[in-house]
């Protein structure tokens, strides 16, 4: 009796299991590198801005004082720091003035730079020569400003008030030294400072609206006022978003021109959250209250930042 062997032909499953996982590993490594160029500005963010702010809540549950910088020791104390805080008449003050100063300084802002944007949008001799010096205030650093304009509006020996007195106006208008009037003055500097930021971004919009909408009005007897209002606003509209949401973000913070210009007086009327945390933190060493005081304007920019981004998001839909 013979017996024959059958040899079975050689398995291919080994190199189809290869060829199976190879996309998957090809996959797993654009993964990799797609988290290895992220894991930096992730790691950034945690660092400088994750933990700071985590550590400024956990010091508005702290008795933090300076003591606590040689000792280490900062005892919890519950909501006393937060209580302590809203039951003081000038964190209520504070919170006024702040949303006075910002919603003036951003209505002002806005509506002169984005008149200058459109004036600048038409081809006119020195155009660039007008627009860069109308820069100048921006690039001087905000302590400068402030310093400078407290000279201008000094009561005595301003540049204003002198200005004022000569054409017979009353030159002795206490800009910054009434409490009636320190606050609008801080507002209009403010304002002064601001106005090139809303036009260069507003000049930039107003560049990638196509002039064929502008013609296409025109030939529909569409006037100025009508074209502004049907083509360039709705056009600016995403730039507007920017700009303000920015500018925000930006003003409700202020504290160096305020300290400049009137160091939170006279009788606190310019004070503002800004100032009251740098009050609390560095004068009064009271980090816990200043840290109470600086959760509430993160919050606040926070709130502003998703409503009004939610709010457009929708309108754009």
């Amino acid at each position: 009796m013979t017996t024959s062997t059958v040899t079975a032909p050689p398995s291919d499953a080994a190199p189809r299991k290869d060829a199976a996982q190879a996309p998957a590993r090809a996959r797993l490594r654009r993964r990799l590198a797609r988290w290895g160029f992220v894991a930096p500005a992730v790691l950034f963010m945690l660092l400088f801005f994750g933990y700071p702010l985590v550590r400024n809540v956990v010091m508005s549950f702290q008795h933090y004082t300076p003591k606590t910088f040689f000792t280490g020791e900062a005892p919890f104390n519950g909501a006393d720091n937060w209580s302590s805080v809203f039951q003081d008449a000038l964190f209520g003050k504070a919170l006024w003035h702040t949303l006075v100063f910002t919603a003036g300084s951003l209505l002002g802002q806005f509506c002169i730079g984005l008149a200058l944007a459109v004036f600048f949008n038409r081809r006119f001799p020195l155009n660039g020569v007008l627009r860069s010096l109308i820069l100048l205030p921006w690039l001087v650093p905000m302590v400068v400003s402030g310093i400078v304009w407290r000279r201008i509006l000094d009561q005595d020996t301003g540049v204003l008030n002198t200005f004022l007195d000569t054409l017979g106006l009353g030159g002795h208008t206490p800009w910054l030294t009434s409490p009636g009037m320190a606050l609008l003055s801080v507002i209009l500097v403010n304002i002064w400072i601001g106005i090139p930021f809303n036009l260069v971004i507003l000049y930039g919009g107003l560049q990638e609206i196509p002039k064929e909408l502008y013609e296409a009005a025109s030939l529909d007897g569409a006037s100025a006022w009508r074209a502004f209002r049907s083509v360039t606003l709705p056009m600016l509209k995403p730039v507007i978003t920017v700009v303000l949401v920015l500018g925000f973000m930006s003003t409700v913070k202020i504290l160096d021109l305020i300290l400049a210009l009137t160091d939170g007086g006279p009788a606190d009327a310019t004070q503002t959250l800004g100032t009251l945390t740098y009050q609390n933190s560095f004068v009064e060493l009271d980090f816990g209250a200043g840290a109470v005081v600086g959760n509430v304007l993160i919050l606040i920019s926070a709130v502003f930042a998703v409503f009004y981004l939610r709010a457009n998001r929708t309108e754009g839909k």
